[in-house]
Order: C-alpha cells, then sequence, then structure tokens
C-alpha cells in the first residue's frame, strides 16, 4: 500500500472531520473512498468518450440507419406486425 501525503484546506477539513465523526469512519477512510469514486467516474466519463468518437468514426464511414427505418421498427413493438430490426442502409 501507498502512502501519500496531502493537504487539507480548512473549509473541507472540517466537513470531513464532521463526516468522519457521523459516520463512525477515519478520514483516511473517506478520503480513500472519494478518490476510489473519482477515479471510477473519471473511467466512466473516458469510456464514454471513446463511445463517442466511435460513433462518430462510424458515421464518418457511412455506417448508419434512416431515423424513419428505426421508428418503424419501433412503433411495430408490442404489435403483431412487429417489424425485424433495421439493418445499415
Amino acid at each position: 500500500m501507498g502512502i501519500t501525503s496531502i493537504r487539507i484546506p480548512d473549509d473541507l477539513d472540517k466537513p470531513l472531520e464532521s463526516l468522519s465523526k457521523k459516520l463512525d469512519r477515519s478520514k483516511n477512510y473517506l478520503v480513500n473512498q472519494a478518490i476510489r469514486e473519482f477515479i471510477a467516474r473519471q473511467s466512466l466519463e473516458d469510456s464514454r468518450w471513446q463511445d463517442t468518437l466511435d460513433a462518430l468514426a462510424s458515421i464518418e464511414a457511412g455506417k448508419s440507419i434512416d431515423e424513419e427505418d428505426v421508428n418503424a421498427w419501433l412503433n411495430s413493438w408490442g404489435t403483431a406486425a412487429r417489424k425485424p430490426l433495421p439493418h445499415e442502409g
């Protein structure tokens, strides 16, 4: 386990201390939880950004499905005449 020293400004330290007492957890535990959540959120944002880039590349390559075909397919859900999944055109 690595050791990192951080400086916490008073405007964060006081609420952190209060939360620590309220939850009966150490400040160290709370800081580590916050870092974990931040890293997970950043990872999700990175993944979403890559998905966006992939989608844009797909569009630029001409891989798309006409909106009318998608709407017709969606509107057929729950009916006896459900349409098959539309394909790239």
